[in-house]
């Protein structure tokens, strides 16, 4: 009967890794996107205000994930304006979907891939900038040609680091999408439900699989932030 048990207990259930993986990929993109233009606006520009704006950018590192996932709820809900008007005019929510664990990983990802951006960008060259600039080349040109191959490696590392965090994101997707097994389950909500079901092999196999990734993400990113 133990063994039989055991068994059972080691029926894996890939939904929540896989779930994870295009979560964390889908918000890493919207995070970079972001964060390569906010990065550019704070560290190239001086606008008023530019460092209130970073500080409020960067909030998600330091407040709770439930306050994030509250701040979405408050902002894209059912009862806010806009959640209203995207259900009765598009018949669409991104409240107990997959498409609310992204905005909320997507959030919480942003503010590493903006440091790493902001400082990638302050530590390019800006004679090579100038130099691209004499040779008839547009802003947009110089910036894709010149400053964003050179600051493009901390960039990476940054985005690396925000993949990683998407990963593990839990409790601002747990308000925002919840936890429905097949639907809205990912690896760290799997993990704390098989946990509250006393079924410790399940959990111990996801935590090693996140360990496994997250460790792998972290060499890579350790890498590409290491002088050469």
């Amino acid at each position: 009967m133990r063994h039989i048990r055991r068994n059972i207990a080691f029926t894996m259930d890939w939904f929540p890794l896989t779930l994870s993986l295009k979560v964390a990929s889908v918000a890493t993109v919207l995070a970079l996107l972001a964060g390569v233009a906010l990065g550019w606006v704070v560290a190239r520009t001086h606008m008023p205000g530019r460092t209130l704006l970073e500080a409020v950018l960067m909030l998600p590192l330091v407040l709770p994930p439930t306050v994030i996932g509250y701040f979405i709820l408050m902002a894209a809900g059912r009862r806010s304006p806009l959640g209203n008007w995207l259900r009765e005019h598009l018949d669409y929510t991104i409240i107990f979907s997959w498409h609310g664990a992204v905005v909320a990983s997507a959030i919480v990802a942003l503010p590493l891939v903006l440091k790493s951006a902001s400082a990638a960008f302050a530590g390019v060259d800006r004679s090579l900038e100038a130099a691209a600039s004499t040779l008839r080349q547009s802003r947009w040109s110089v910036f894709v040609r010149v400053t964003l191959p050179l600051a493009w490696p901390g960039i990476l590392a940054g985005t690396l680091l925000a993949f990683a965090r998407a990963m593990g994101e839990f409790g601002a997707s747990l308000m925002v999408a919840g936890s429905i097994p097949g639907r809205t389950q990912t690896l760290s909500m799997a993990i704390y439900d098989a946990v509250q079901a006393g079924n410790d092999d399940l959990a111990f196999f996801y935590v090693i699989v996140t360990s496994v990734l997250s460790v792998a993400i972290l060499v890579a990113s350790n890498r590409l932030f290491s002088p050469r």
